[in-house]
């Protein structure tokens, strides 16, 4: 199963003001995501930059509409995510219970994890199978 540990923006993340986290967080996330790997459990993992920077496409019937950040509420943003695999529900929990702070060591913060549908979640059809051939994960 694979499960999305999703990293909350914060004001800091979405000013943009560093790229990088200080030293000290620096080396937390790098020594749990080593873990991770070594474990075989670490599928893919970003910092992503400022809601500034992106856009959202708002759909309306057959109309698409692009709509430029930065977008309102940084606490309903994204500021970063590991993905992971895991047996079950409760090695993702433990792995997640272990992730650094993601603002630093005393800090408030919040991760949020969900799991990912696979392709064996959804009835047999072709499209299952189009996918499939593409070497979408299940």
């Amino acid at each position: 199963m694979r499960f999305l540990i999703i990293v909350k923006a914060t004001p800091e993340s979405e000013a943009g003001t560093s790229p990088a986290p200080g030293e000290e967080l620096l080396a937390a996330m790098a020594g749990f995501h080593e873990e991770l790997a070594k474990a075989g459990a670490l599928l893919d993992a970003s910092d992503l930059k400022p809601s500034s920077a992106g856009w959202r496409i708002r759909y309306d019937g057959e109309q698409r509409t692009v709509i430029d950040g930065p977008f309102a509420e940084s606490r309903e943003l994204i500021a970063g995510y590991t993905l992971i695999q895991a047996r079950d529900r409760e090695e993702a929990l433990a792995w997640s219970q272990r992730f650094p702070n993601p603002r630093g060591q005393g800090l408030p913060a919040e991760i949020e994890v969900r799991p990912l549908y696979g392709l064996e979640d959804f009835p047999p059809a072709d499209s299952i199978e189009r996918f499939k051939a593409l070497g979408v994960p299940t």
